[in-house]
């Protein structure tokens, strides 16, 4: 696929309406999900490799796992997923582990798209707030503000959480 201009309203619409949607994870997703979340830049090795866990539990363990994904695709091809589930010893709060568009297809509004797909999912699951965490450092501007215009507001910064100069910036929405 060919992103020349992600921006062009007419080209966003149109990959938007051919994207095709599912919930059930199979095998290969384990590699999709490690392509995905490589391809961004933005997860290193260790993450890399917890992601393609967490789908490899869910293959295992089923809904058991406590893991849900929502995986969107182009003519077949894996563009984006985001991995969510409950959050032990809470009623009704969920994580959304993380959000990930293939590089190739991103500025297209998949990950906007898969937001609003992934939210009356856990809803459905009995989900009513959804949390998500992320880095401060300057690499993460552009993922913050995307939360932001997805509704999320910041609810805590924990200063030094993953190393010095590094915070944890915690997102919320209630559902």
């Amino acid at each position: 696929m060919n992103k020349s201009n992600p921006n062009d309203l007419n080209n966003r619409q149109s990959i938007l309406a051919a994207l095709s949607y599912r919930e059930t994870v199979k095998p290969e997703d384990a590699e999709n999900v490690g392509n995905i979340v490589k391809s961004t830049g933005f997860f290193d090795e260790e993450e890399i490799l917890i992601a393609v866990e967490l789908v490899q539990e869910r293959l295992e363990k089923g809904l058991q796992s406590g893991y849900h994904f929502l995986f969107a695709e182009l003519a077949g091809c894996p563009a984006g997923c985001p991995c969510s589930g409950p959050i032990p010893a809470t009623s009704c709060s969920y994580d959304l582990y993380w959000i990930a568009v293939h590089d190739e297809f991103r500025g297209m509004g998949i990950g906007k798209e898969l937001i609003k797909r992934t939210e009356p999912l856990i809803a459905g699951l009995g989900g009513r707030r959804i949390y998500i965490e992320t880095s401060s450092r300057d690499l993460y501007i552009p993922t913050r503000a995307f939360y932001l215009k997805c509704g999320y507001t910041q609810e805590a910064f924990l200063t030094d959480f993953y190393h010095p100069g590094d915070s944890k910036v915690i997102y919320v929405k209630t559902v």
